[in-house]
């Protein structure tokens, strides 16, 4: 067997092993924080370049977008919106899990209001740095908030 035939059967093997155990070859980024939790808070610093870009992207959404975003968070109720997004942006930033009564609003919103007020939170210019690192992360969140809502053990009488 010749070097190139050689290299080959390396390259082949080390392929197909890289593609039926995909975390061999990477590092488990999945439960590391994003974002230090002392520096969470700093996030929603904006310079005047950075808001001009929010106002520019926020302008520039459909209408029907921009009502269809306001019907999720009206979904959400009137604290969810504010105080829950901050909770669940942190439980996806910093992996500090959000309350039962945030889950209860984020599964209240319903899975399809959720995950697109999440994309369109990681579109924003402060976390748009983020965004191609959340997906997994937003999901699990989701399910997390799905499953102690809909548990039995964890219900406490609330209705969704």
């Amino acid at each position: 067997m010749d070097t190139k035939s050689i290299f080959m059967a390396f390259f082949i093997i080390n392929t197909l092993v890289s593609c039926a155990y995909p975390c061999l070859g990477q590092e488990d980024i999945d439960d590391k924080a994003l974002v230090n939790p002392g520096e969470f808070d700093t996030l929603d610093a904006l310079s005047p370049a950075s808001q001009e870009y929010n106002i520019y992207m926020l302008e520039n959404l459909p209408p029907k977008y921009k009502t269809y975003l306001g019907t999720c968070a009206d979904k959400m109720g009137p604290s969810g919106i504010s105080e829950c997004n901050e909770d669940v942006l942190r439980e996806i930033l910093t992996n500090k899990p959000v309350s039962r009564e945030c889950c209860l609003m984020v599964v209240r919103a319903g899975k399809e209001c959720y995950m697109e007020i999440r994309k369109f939170m990681f579109r924003l210019y402060q976390l748009k740095r983020f965004a191609s690192q959340v997906s997994f992360k937003t999901n699990e969140v989701w399910n997390r908030c799905s499953a102690e809502v809909e548990s039995p053990s964890s219900s406490h009488d609330h209705a969704i």
